[in-house]
């Protein structure tokens, strides 16, 4: 992988690597307000089409 002494880890590790976006969607909590929040809406675009 990396050419490294013996005894010695590598500077950046998978570990240390940021997270991205993908990460952040797979929060239950972030989803769920997504979710409401979509549902949301979701609800007012029927009531608009069909209610009004």
């Amino acid at each position: 992988m990396l050419d490294t002494p013996a005894g010695q880890t590598p500077a950046s590790t998978p570990a240390d690597e940021p997270r991205g976006c993908l990460f952040a969607l797979s929060q239950p909590p972030l989803m769920i307000f997504l979710a409401v929040i979509g549902c949301l809406l979701l609800m007012a675009a029927i009531h608009d089409l069909f209610l009004l």
